[in-house]
């Protein structure tokens, strides 16, 4: 089993019950050594002070079941506004906003889509694109779908 999913599933209740959701787990190995970061979510956004509160919490108890077995630091993060759509909860969060779709091969000659998020359904993500068409990508298809930021 991977670390992240051995982290994931150590942590993913206790940051549920502190009213957190859990949205991502990341191990990587930066040029000082490894870092695990957790992405929490909340409504209404998380803040510095959440981070901590946590991390305070969650450090000690991977620390005692320790399933990493090198050195690391532990990062408690916010998963920003532009995080990718990962999970089934994510895209229906996102129903009726506007998302940006990057794919792994071209379809009518492109790679990226932009248009409202109509529906995530059966393995299928459906959007209202801007030139006016309505399309459907299997998961398989997206490399990549984030919420569109208009600056």
């Amino acid at each position: 089993m991977r670390t992240t999913d051995v982290v994931r599933a150590l942590t993913k209740a206790p940051i549920e019950a502190m009213g957190y959701e859990l949205v991502d787990v990341e191990f990587t190995k930066e040029h000082n050594g490894y870092v695990l970061t957790l992405y929490i979510d909340k409504p209404g956004g998380v803040g510095i002070e959440d981070c901590e509160r946590v991390s305070r919490e969650i450090d000690p108890l991977i620390e005692e079941r320790d399933p990493i077995p090198q050195a690391y630091y532990l990062s408690v993060s916010s998963p920003g506004i532009d995080r990718p759509l990962k999970t089934e909860r994510d895209y229906l969060r996102n129903t009726g906003k506007k998302v940006t779709i990057k794919l792994y091969a071209k379809r009518d000659d492109k790679k990226e889509f932009t248009g409202e998020l109509v529906c995530f359904a059966n393995g299928a993500v459906t959007i209202a694109c801007n030139d006016g068409h309505t399309r459907e990508f299997q998961l398989k298809e997206l490399s990549n779908v984030k919420p569109y930021i208009d600056f």
